[in-house]
């Protein structure tokens, strides 16, 4: 067996218990999943299931109370401040809900992207503007765009400029909070196809948090379902969402249906 096969034989990111409590009240309870290179895990429930915190916790926003987190066969809870940065500008990348929260909105489109190139150590200004020209280019941005501020671009541009800024460093694990929520249907439909294409292109994996279906249905090879806290269902997709076994995945399904 090689190398190669046997680094996607082992999960990229591996969780055992987490735990998070904010006083009495749950955050996330006793989470345990495995992530494999190339996987695209979808979370979903509704309003304050868990799935938010869970996340934060993964992706080192938040502390967890109990519970291991391992990431390449490495202690992610055990890192130092330093470390956790260091993976965040290399390793990982966040996709946040609103493109606000993951840009520079006094920085220019092309600026952006330079931005997160210069953390890791790029440092030749025509090479940064060329690869911020390609990245714009993959997420649909022209480039002529590319000295305009964020706040001339609409919401689904600036997501895709967030997408952009994110993944020119090439990250082996993104975090995406709600990627689609907050746009025009028509919007969504060509982020989605942009995000399916850039997923399985650049061998991504991924932990999408969402509450809507179509989104992890179309992303998402595999799914967990949480319910105050608690993952309650997990499984493949299209099992999960064609035959789900919980009385709440149930309802959640069908009053997608009914809409």
């Amino acid at each position: 067996m090689s190398l190669h096969q046997r680094s996607l034989d082992q999960p990229l990111l591996s969780v055992d218990g987490l735990t998070k409590r904010y006083g009495a009240r749950i955050g996330c309870a006793d989470v345990s999943f495995d992530l494999y290179p190339g996987e695209v895990l979808g979370i979903v429930g509704e309003s304050g299931s868990g799935k938010s915190t869970l996340l934060s916790c993964l992706a080192g926003h938040l502390q967890p109370d109990l519970g291991r987190i391992s990431y390449d066969g490495r202690d992610v809870i055990a890192m130092s401040e330093t470390e956790r940065r260091r993976l965040g500008r290399t390793d990982w990348a966040y996709v946040h809900q609103n493109p606000r929260d993951g840009l520079r909105m006094g920085v220019s489109a092309g600026g952006n992207v330079g931005e997160r190139l210069m953390a890791v150590g790029a440092r030749h200004y025509g090479e940064i503007r060329a690869r911020a020209v390609d990245w714009l280019g993959r997420v649909e941005i022209a480039a002529d765009r590319i000295d305009d501020r964020p706040s001339a671009f609409s919401g689904g541009m600036q997501q895709r400029l967030q997408i952009a800024r994110n993944l020119v460093t090439g990250p082996r694990l993104v975090f995406m909070d709600e990627p689609t929520g907050g746009l025009d249907v028509s919007v969504q439909a060509r982020l989605l196809d942009l995000l399916r294409g850039l997923v399985r292109d650049l061998g991504l994996s991924v932990i999408i948090v969402t509450h809507d279906l179509a989104v992890v249905r179309l992303l998402a090879h595999r799914l967990m379902v949480m319910k105050s806290g608690r993952v309650i269902e997990q499984g493949l997709t299209d099992q999960v969402l064609d035959d789900p076994q919980a009385a709440y995945t149930q309802l959640l399904v069908s009053s997608v249906l009914q809409v």
